[in-house]
């Protein structure tokens, strides 16, 4: 069975994504869309914990990095 605290992070990086996908529509940064996809797909695959933050704020500072 899955661990609370795993659902509320899925919950707190599908909000994070779903920031990433509207600031794609808006400014068509597909490094953005990227990340969005990346962040919205593999906290289900990822069932550890600490591995799923430290994936996340790596794909969380990527778009802030590398700018078209």
């Amino acid at each position: 069975m899955f661990d609370t605290n795993l659902l509320l992070i899925w919950l707190l990086f599908s909000s994070v994504g779903m920031w990433y996908f509207i600031y794609w529509k808006k400014d068509q940064n597909y490094i953005a869309l990227t990340s969005w996809i990346i962040l919205m797909v593999f906290p289900y695959f990822i069932t550890n914990i600490y591995y799923l933050i430290i994936l996340w704020v790596i794909f969380l500072i990527i778009p802030f990095i590398i700018k078209w």
